[in-house]
């Protein structure tokens, strides 16, 4: 066995928030995966010269949690916040906007641990069955639970038109952007609730990261165009905003429609994102 492994796999300043004094504080954050030396955890350092010389840092296991994600940017900018299952959190804040994005996509890559599900069939697959479910910041994948390592489907969380759960199913409708083409999947699942959270932490990092890309391009033109008698010129989105975005602002219609026969999803009085399932 090799004698020089890393267990480190993203370290750099932050500005991390202080639990008692709600205040955000500049220190050395390392975040470690899970090996012999320990749990993946965050460790903090009041610089990056005391992480050099291992002086004992203040430790924050990354397990038993719930989301993952960027707070949006009214809030506090350039933020990243990690939510635990006792929805207690850790907060800290970054340098630049890419900084930001790339200490998420690494928590949530490495906390993107597989599901057990039941994919019921459906007449846009050839599989069904026990299987495993993987969410990431971008996609749903499905995963061979006999071999860990073949990938059945992928399905891009900007493709989803809605998703939803009960206490024993995810389901969730995909658009004609997927491999698998569109049509609604459901999953039986004792997981559906820490399932939901995931998708939805991470349908709305999208919808979030795409309105600081539209506020930035339209910065950026104004500044470019400032003191021209054309004035601004209309932004076009560079990310795709999944439609289960918009449903998190949708307060009217309350009433039941027709997806597919047989099932009749509403929005719920909570959370309009969620739809439940009920059979005719």
């Amino acid at each position: 066995m090799a004698s020089n492994f890393n267990d480190i796999v993203k370290q750099g300043y932050v500005r991390m928030r202080s639990r008692k004094m709600g205040i955000y504080r500049r220190c050395w954050l390392v975040f470690k995966k899970s090996s012999s030396k320990g749990p993946r955890r965050l460790e903090k350092y009041p610089d990056e010269k005391s992480a050099y010389i291992r002086a004992c840092p203040k430790v924050t296991e990354i397990s038993n949690v719930k989301t993952i994600t960027r707070l949006p940017r009214d809030t506090k900018r350039q933020a990243v916040a990690i939510v635990f299952t006792d929805d207690t959190s850790r907060t800290f804040t970054c340098d630049s906007e890419l900084e930001a994005e790339d200490w998420l996509k690494t928590l949530s890559c490495e906390h993107t641990e597989r599901f057990n599900v039941f994919l019921l069939p459906c007449p846009n697959l050839d599989i069904y069955g026990e299987c495993m479910m993987q969410i990431t910041h971008e996609n749903i994948y499905l995963w061979d639970i006999h071999n860990p390592r073949t990938k059945l489907v992928t399905w891009p969380l900007c493709s989803l038109r809605r998703y939803g759960r009960d206490a024993t199913r995810f389901t969730f409708e995909a658009g004609r952007m997927c491999d698998s083409g569109e049509g609604l999947y459901t999953f039986q699942t004792r997981e559906g609730e820490q399932i939901y959270q995931r998708v939805h932490s991470a349908t709305l990092a999208i919808a979030e990261q795409h309105k600081r890309v539209l506020l930035e391009m339209e910065k950026s033109t104004r500044l470019l165009h400032k003191g021209s008698e054309t004035g601004s010129y209309p932004c076009t989105p560079t990310a795709i905003l999944p439609r289960s975005a918009y449903w998190h602002h949708i307060t009217g219609n309350q009433s039941a429609w027709p997806l597919h026969q047989g099932v009749c999803p509403y929005l719920s009085h909570d959370d309009s994102s969620v739809f439940i399932l009920t059979q005719s």
